[in-house]
């Protein structure tokens, strides 16, 4: 097997081969056909393919010119987010003039709501006295954290999360390249963990073949460190039955067995509460009842009384269930 890591190797190297965004693919080609297109923003969850459109978009305008010197630049703005970049490396790149035979250069400036506001104001001058030389593609997860101003130099482009059959087809492609013998139930424990996130489904992947050659939901659950569901659910049946000490004791097993925080383990009763054959009121009860135990775990409260007390807190809904 490849020492590379596997997201980075089986990353798309076209448009058509990114899943999941049609609409969005279709308007990039556009660009591409015309040899024109506005400052952009691709924003939406980690995972969806907004850097690798971006780089697709580049590797198809420019072709064999990519080789050349100044044609692009990609920087993660959470490592060069201050007003000095945008002031000088940046700055320099987008006034310089483009090589010859190419219409614009583009700075594809990833993380981008990780940037600071005087950086961003800084940038939007930029973008605005430099917009001949110079288109920039903005790359983030939350869209709200871009300046008004920056927001109406761009056109905003929308990423949803992968769906579970890209997400399925993608592993299957993945596990037969490689010689993985994985399951059925480790394909759909994937797909849980990752929660519409390719990336993260694919290095999970990766990493669970240290461990065997035939992957099953045991070892995917181990290794992304969250629970099979089919446990938390026991643990909660059994509170909200009223039997206290089991669900104790099964919680003992599960934080001996995964090592989780106690953190970790709320989320993945948050996560299994909505799949309860239980009252509406009832889930409302136990998120609130997470809520404040999450709140008191953040603050720096003892985890094993504070999860025993949770617990107990369910078992007291019995009553009113």
């Amino acid at each position: 097997m490849s020492n590379r890591p596997w997201v980075e190797k089986y990353r798309p190297r076209s448009l058509d081969d990114i899943v999941n965004q049609i609409g969005i693919i279709k308007r990039l080609k556009n660009f591409i056909k015309d040899k024109s297109m506005p400052h952009l923003i691709f924003a939406g969850p980690a995972g969806t393919g907004k850097t690798t459109s971006g780089l697709a978009l580049v590797r198809e305008l420019y072709g064999n010119k990519m080789a050349i010197n100044n044609t692009y630049l990609e920087l993660n703005a959470s490592d060069a987010r201050g007003i000095d970049v945008i002031r000088t490396y940046i700055k320099d790149f987008a006034k310089a003039k483009p090589p010859i035979d190419i219409p614009f250069k583009i700075l594809i400036l990833d993380e981008a709501d990780n940037m600071t506001s005087p950086a961003q104001q800084a940038l939007r001058r930029t973008m605005e006295k430099y917009t001949n030389n110079c288109r920039m593609i903005l790359i983030c997860n939350y869209s709200n954290k871009i300046i008004p101003p920056i927001q109406s130099r761009c056109v905003v482009f929308r990423f949803s999360s992968i769906s579970n059959d890209d997400i399925k087809e993608r592993i299957k492609l993945i596990a037969q390249k490689e010689n993985i013998k994985i399951l059925p139930d480790g394909i759909n424990a994937l797909i849980d963990v990752s929660r519409g996130d390719l990336r993260r489904s694919i290095n999970y992947l990766q990493s669970c073949t240290t461990i065997s050659n035939e992957i099953d939901q045991n070892i995917v659950f181990r290794v992304a460190g969250e629970i099979p569901p089919d446990k938390i659910r026991e643990i909660l049946e059994s509170a909200i039955q009223g039997q206290l000490q089991l669900s104790i004791n099964l919680l003992k097993d599960i934080t001996k067995n995964y090592g989780l925080s106690g953190r970790n383990i709320i989320k993945n009763i948050h996560n299994e509460i909505y799949n309860l054959d239980i009252s509406e009121m009832i889930k409302i009860k136990l998120s609130k009842i997470l809520a404040e135990f999450e709140y008191r775990l953040a603050q720096g409260a003892t985890e094993e009384i504070q999860l025993n007390a949770l617990l107990a807190k369910i078992v007291l809904l019995h009553d009113v269930k």
